[in-house]
């Protein structure tokens, strides 16, 4: 049971995480906005490369059992059909908003789309899940105290009619990327040409195209392999048609403004065919 004091300091903390555009009031009308403001309002919350941000020091930290436990689950759910690896990259890191995204931590997103996904696909009921998670929390109310977790289902199912995807049917015994092989045609590029990485294309919901490197000039440094792009696999669009993607390799001094470091410093990131033009 909460006090309404207690109930209040939540509120508050909500609050202080909302996201603000002071300089334009809530729901403003059409012509207080420009293309700036309506492109970084739609932008994905993952795409974060090169936003500005506090030092973060590096910790050699050991994974939690917990989330050992989470990465285990994520991938069973991949290898029965269940969701593709991009719709729960999606699910978990994008259809979030901004404070969940920074705020929890990284296999908290991960457990978060698994509930999601286990209840927008009806394999479980909002109701049962939480109903579920209270009775958990309550058999381990002392804590672990070195004990494994233990399952204990009400029941077992019949999975035999439980809808999967058909990239788990296809993929199996040949592994993904693999299984698209030949589907992609010649490759538009080869090893060592200029290219330009488009900055026209509208980024909505989701990309795996980082905004650092949209608009930038590089080189294909390796014919890398043929699949959907990330835009289309993360919906599980089954006829969405395989591409090529390349390696791309960037001097550093072309990226970021005021770069410091050594002009021979290179970053190189992955990119599908149809964010690529000829340089």
């Amino acid at each position: 049971m909460s006090t309404a004091a207690e109930r209040a300091a939540q509120l508050d903390l909500v609050g202080r995480l909302k996201s603000a555009f002071p300089e334009i009031p809530d729901a403003p009308y059409p012509d207080l906005m420009d293309h700036g403001r309506i492109v970084a309002l739609t932008k994905p919350v993952h795409d974060v490369g090169g936003e500005p941000d506090a030092p973060m020091r590096y910790v050699n930290k050991d994974y939690e059992y917990w989330e050992h436990m989470t990465y285990v689950m994520c991938e069973v759910l991949a290898w029965r059909g269940i969701w593709l690896s991009e719709e729960r990259r999606r699910i978990g890191n994008v259809d979030v908003g901004r404070a969940v995204y920074q705020g929890f931590p990284y296999y908290g997103r991960w457990l978060l789309s698994v509930a999601r996904v286990l209840i927008e696909k009806h394999h479980i009921g909002l109701t049962e899940l939480t109903e579920r998670m209270i009775e958990v929390r309550d058999r381990y109310a002392d804590g672990l105290a070195g004990r494994q977790l233990r399952a204990e289902p009400k029941g077992a199912g019949d999975g035999s009619q439980v809808p999967r995807n058909e990239h788990h049917i296809h993929a199996v015994g040949k592994g993904d990327p693999q299984v698209y092989a030949g589907q992609a045609g010649d490759p538009k590029f080869t090893v060592g040409d200029r290219v330009v990485v488009r900055d026209e294309l509208p980024v909505l919901f989701y990309t795996r195209t980082p905004e650092y490197c949209r608009g930038a000039e590089g080189e294909i440094a390796v014919v890398a392999y043929e699949s959907p792009a990330a835009e289309d696999e993360t919906w599980a669009r089954s006829d969405a048609k395989p591409e090529w993607f390349y390696v791309v390799q960037f001097n550093q001094a072309d990226l970021w403004d005021d770069y410091t470091g050594s002009p021979t410093d290179t970053l190189r990131t992955e990119i599908p065919e149809h964010w690529l033009r000829g340089a």
